[in-house]
């Protein structure tokens, strides 16, 4: 890797600009709107007006969407997923599992997953 290199990486990572583009990306194949530059540009405008506390998220999934998710990872019904399954869900939803604190035995349930 050149020297050069090293600098962009961590300021890609350190905004997660890769995550935000793969979030993007999954809202836009899910919508599939007419308009896809319109799409972005409010859901851009909705992610700077919640990070400022002025509105929602733009979110890929609404409860219905996770519930049925959360029913194909607990296929046998016990009510709970095991943390492999749930950080393999964040990453499948485009979410971050940087910083998140569930310990390898936890038990996920669908509240805590709807939550997260």
């Amino acid at each position: 890797m050149a020297a050069s290199e090293e600098p962009c990486r961590e300021y890609l990572r350190r905004h997660r600009i890769p995550e935000l583009l793969q979030r993007l990306s999954a809202l836009l194949l899910y919508h599939r709107p007419d308009n896809p530059r319109e799409f972005l540009i409010q859901a851009l405008e909705s992610v700077k007006a919640g990070r400022r506390a002025q509105g929602e998220f733009p979110d890929l999934m609404d409860e219905g969407n996770l519930g049925a998710m959360f029913g194909l990872l607990d296929v046998v019904g016990r009510g709970h997923i095991s943390a492999t399954q749930f950080r393999e869900a964040l990453k499948t939803l485009g979410l971050s599992t940087e910083g998140l604190q569930v310990g390898d035995d936890a038990c996920i349930t669908l509240d805590v997953f709807k939550e997260e």
